[in-house]
Parts: C-alpha cells; structure tokens; sequence
C-alpha cells in the first residue's frame, strides 16, 4: 500500500473547454436543426400484454429477464401456428455473453486498456434507467430491474427495460398484380413490431440493445453505440504538426480519440420446434454450364452441409458465399423441407490484432463470427468464468478443442457482432449513435 514509483513522460497543455458540452440546457443556440414534435398514439391501448414478467404480442410470446453480468436475456420465446393451434419455440434464451473493447494504443499507458464490459463491469449492473418520451416512445411500457450488491443490499434499476409497438412507416410486404385483365389488385402489410430495448451505460460508452420480435416470425437484433469517445491528451493543435502514430484521430486541440474495436458476443440457445436441431451451411457455388447449345455459360446452385462437430461450425463470415441455418432434422414441411430459421448477419468485422497478442487470447471467441456447440449450463460466459483474472484458457476458443458432436442436439449458436471505430470529428464531444445489427428468420 504504498507508492513504489512515478513517472510522468509528458507535459502537455490542457486540453480547451470551449464547445465540448454537449448538454441541450447549455447550447445558445440550440446546435442542429430545430425538429417538430413527433409521437405515436394508439386509441385502443397498447397491443400486447405483461403479465409479470412474460409478454404476449401479435403471434409471440416471450419472457424478459435480467442478469447483473449478461443485462437483458430473452427466453422461451415461441411464435403461434395458426394452422397447428399451438405455440412452437424458436429460442430458449439468447443474452448478450461478452463485449469486448480492445483500443489500439501500445503506450505504457494504454496498453491495457481492453476492456470485457460483461465480465468485468456487469452489462446489467450498468444498466439505466430509461426516459420516457427520448430513450422510448409514448407508447412505451416500462419494466424495472434489481440487483444485489456485494454485501446483499438491493439495489433497483428504475425503469430499466422498455416494451413497445414500433411503426416507422415501412412494408413488411407488399405486391400490386397486374396481370388480371380489367384488374389491379394491391396487397400491403405494415410492417409494425414489438421492441424490448434496454440501455448499459459502460463508464463512457452508451449502448442501446434492442430485440425486436416481427409478426413475419423473424427476429431482429440491434445494437446502438453513442456516448463519449475514450480520449487521451496530446501535443497537437492540428492535423499537420502531426509526425508519428497518434493512434488515434485529433478532435480537438490537445485532445485524440483513440482507435478501437466493439465486439458484441451473443449466446443464442436456439430450440426451433424443440431442443433436437443441427447447423446447416449452405454453400452458394458457381456451376460452369457443360450444354453448348445453351447461350448461358453459368449458374450457381446450393450445397448443404450439416456440420458434425465444433470444428465443422466455426465460421468466419465474408469470404464465402453461403447461407447459416438451424433447422430441426426431425421436423419438416409439408413438401418435406426442414424446419428452421435463417442467421442474416450484418457487417462483418474480423479482428485485427495478432492471435498471440494477449488481449486476444482472452478474447480468441471473436477469432470466429460463429461457433456452435452443444448446450451445457456451465458455458455462458463466453470469456470464461472469472473475466478479470482470465489467460484465456477456459474461453469459448478453449471449449471448442474438445470437438463435441452437434449434429441433432440441444445445439448454442455464437455470434459476433463487431465494429471497428475510427473517431471522427462529428463524434466529438457527443458521438451520434452507430448502429448494427441482425436478423433471424
């Protein structure tokens, strides 16, 4: 407990105050265009129903929970088959397992500044409490949270989930046939969903997770990035006084956004009309047409592949045409396909640091988009058991060496989402939100 040495390696100016508040209250005038009023009014109430904990809109039905590492889970979610009468599972829990944010500068005094905001900050205990009419609509219902801390005090989170009806206008599909003599008929369906958004203010980072339950039977998954930028302070004034790495980009006098990566890990217990389900890759391959007499030279066709072991699921996304699917080998449709649901990833982020480089050791679950493995309830943290005194030897990565059967079985789907931010300088002193996302369907 005592201070065994110091060092100071610069001397710098302090970094200037002038136009870095952000604060509507302290902006005269008022930065960006003024806005008219917009709202969403139902007249007959809202369309679904909270009971307790478990929400039922449209053809879903779901249960919202929260965990003080993971924040929101969504579980047993199930959509209704109108033919069938009964309700079929599609997830039994999906929740956020880790996010990792590696900033990319090697100085002594940054280098480790790669954080695991699950593991070691608690993406529920930095949850917040959302505001009504600006962080949610006026048709919003809101959910509250508790956790306990280390000495078993409860603590509640205020309105720390949100459930609404969102319509933005969109189709969800439509057709106008005119092939019918003396006739035009057009078909539209809006496309409304139901919104379950949650907020983890993580020291300067704020992000918006939504999961978002459509009537067409997908899901989609968003994630918004907004906040304030990890900042560090340097010599320069401006871009041309600028010699070496910075390592980062300068926003303002004195003051350099530093480089860095988000990546969102999401464990996804996918059980589509029951736990037995398999992963399929559907590869898209070019066929060279052999028939001269055909003007046509090439075509491209499907090749499916059921994946045996972990081995056979680890995927990185980008490099080959293919489609991702969970489908249940036991359950097929009337023209005999197998039932299943579609992963339609968004932007695809790789990791760009070496392999051996010991932030990525501890987080080598980001090496692959996806990883499949078969459920155990000891395996949700996806950067291991205890994050903040991790090597990275009980990570996914390290799980996945064991080459586990995970054909027709209780199978968890893994999958990176990523973003590698460069600071700009309409992000500074507020960053607009960035946003991504998925879909399921």
């Amino acid at each position: 407990m005592k201070i065994v040495g110091y060092n100071d390696r610069y001397v710098f100016a302090v970094p200037k105050a002038e136009g870095t508040d952000y604060r509507a209250s302290k902006l005269k005038p008022l930065f960006g265009p003024e806005l008219k009023g917009i709202s969403c009014t139902q007249s007959g109430g809202p369309g679904f129903i909270i009971d307790g904990h478990s929400v039922s809109w449209a053809n879903w039905v779901f249960h919202v929970g929260f965990d003080v590492q993971f924040g929101p889970i969504i579980s047993l979610a199930s959509i209704y088959d109108l033919q069938k009468q009964k309700y079929r599972r599609v997830l039994y829990r999906g929740f956020i397992s880790e996010l990792h944010v590696p900033y990319q500068d090697p100085t002594e005094e940054w280098y480790y500044t790669t954080y695991f905001d699950c593991g070691e900050y608690g993406f529920g205990k930095t949850m917040s409490s959302l505001q009504p009419f600006t962080d949610c609509p006026a048709n919003a219902a809101f959910l509250d949270a508790y956790y306990a801390t280390s000495d078993g005090t409860p603590v509640k989170i205020a309105n720390a989930f949100c459930i609404f009806e969102k319509y933005a206008g969109d189709i969800m599909w439509r057709h106008t046939e005119t092939a019918i003599p003396d006739e035009v008929i057009t078909e539209v369906r809006s496309d409304v969903s139901l919104v379950v958004r949650t907020v983890s203010t993580v020291s300067n980072y704020d992000y918006v997770i939504d999961w978002e339950f459509k009537p067409s039977g997908s899901i989609k998954l968003g994630v918004g990035l907004t906040g304030i930028l990890g900042m560090k302070a340097g010599k320069y004034t401006n871009t041309d006084q600028v010699k070496e790495d910075i390592y980062g980009t300068l926003l303002a006098d004195n003051t350099i956004g530093v480089y860095h990566d988000h990546f969102l890990t999401y464990h996804l217990d996918l059980d589509i009309d029951g736990e037995a389900n398999s992963f399929v890759k559907s590869n898209l391959e070019t066929v060279r047409v052999k028939e001269h007499t055909i003007p046509r030279k090439s075509y491209w066709k499907v090749v499916s592949e059921t994946a045996k072991t972990e081995a056979d699921a680890r995927i990185n996304l980008g490099f080959k045409a293919s489609e991702l699917v969970v489908v249940n080998p036991n359950k097929r449709t009337k023209q005999g396909n197998k039932i299943g649901y579609r992963l339609l990833p968004g932007s695809v982020v790789h990791p760009l640091l070496l392999t051996d480089d010991y932030p990525q050791i501890r987080a080598a679950f980001t090496n692959y988009n996806v990883w499949v493995t078969p459920y155990n309830k000891s395996e949700q943290r996806v950067a291991g058991s205890y994050v903040d005194r991790s090597r990275g030897d009980d990570t996914l990565a390290v799980c996945c060496l064991r080459e586990r059967e995970i054909e027709t079985k209780d199978i968890v789907l893994w999958y990176t989402l990523g973003f590698h931010h460069v600071p700009s300088q309409e992000d500074f002193p507020v960053m607009p939100t960035l946003s991504g996302g998925y879909q399921f369907l």
